[in-house]
């Protein structure tokens, strides 16, 4: 059971997940809530008790210093944080955490208790894999939902994976059991580029949930370091051959099988969101 410090009644919460591990290629679904965290001010009301569900031999607790100079153990964990973001009508409840190594079906359970409680509306998990996606062009963001009118709606798709799944995918599952309105959003990250971080894919996740929330999210230094990663593969490949011949195989694939129309509508979300954050500025 998760005890909750003093929450205030939070508005229509959406819930937004993500957890490092099998889930987070090159962390870039965690780093979205890092980032959601640190421009909304999100604050940390509660934590799993991570004595039930993680092997401290392979998720190992760290010791440090505090701000008041104490030394203390710090446990690996899944938090949860509240925030309410500006120009938003709704809360947000955030979830971020490492995928745990045991008692998976209990900790979803406690997870959506604890959702429950707050007063969560709809769950939307974050993900990344490792795809053949090169690091040139924008970062693939697919999208599925739990039930035909969220997929109707948000345009994304009922999922037909088969195959192994992580702490993301069963989430989803106990989400779906429970009648727990759900969305996952997955950023296909270039395989060849897999070591953290990722900020191009961190930012194509951030896109997608401004297209769900209908409102701006502070970008802070993401599109920055994200033109600076793309600069530093470009570099990379410069310096071999093989690696460079890759990408080109794989922009030309890309490019063949992305349709007109469908780069004719990525194109007017993109001037959706410029509009939206001109007006936000001059507002």
């Amino acid at each position: 059971m998760i005890e909750f410090d003093d929450v205030p009644g939070l508005v229509d919460p959406l819930v937004i997940a993500a957890f490092e591990g099998w889930n987070d290629a090159a962390d870039a679904a965690s780093g979205v809530v890092d980032h959601l965290i640190d421009v909304w001010g999100a604050r940390v009301v509660g934590a799993v008790d991570p004595e039930e569900f993680y092997d401290f031999q392979v998720n190992r607790p760290t010791v440090g210093t505090d701000e008041q100079g104490m030394r203390r153990v710090t446990w690996p964990t899944t938090r949860i944080a509240v925030a309410s973001p500006p120009g938003l009508d709704r809360d947000v409840v955030l979830v971020r955490g490492i995928e745990p190594n045991m008692r998976w079906r209990q900790f979803c359970a406690e997870l959506l208790a604890a959702v429950d409680e707050l007063g969560g509306t709809m769950v939307v998990t974050l993900g990344a894999l490792l795809a053949d996606s090169p690091h040139t062009r924008p970062i693939p963001v697919s999208g599925t939902a739990s039930e035909p009118e969220l997929v109707d709606s948000l345009k994304v798709d009922e999922s037909t994976y088969e195959g192994p799944t992580g702490i993301v995918g069963v989430l989803q599952d106990a989400c779906t059991r429970l009648d727990v309105p759900s969305v996952s959003y997955w950023a296909a990250v270039p395989h060849y580029v897999a070591q953290p971080p990722c900020p191009k894919a961190t930012l194509a996740l951030v896109n997608h949930l401004e297209d769900l929330l209908g409102v701006s999210i502070p970008l802070g230094d993401l599109p920055e370091d994200a033109r600076a990663w793309e600069r530093g593969v470009d570099e990379l490949a410069e310096e071999d051959e093989e690696v460079a011949e890759y990408v080109r195989a794989l922009e030309e694939s890309r490019d063949t099988a992305d349709l007109p129309e469908a780069s004719g509508e990525a194109i007017a979300r993109e001037f959706e969101r410029y509009l939206k954050r001109r007006g936000g500025a001059e507002g």
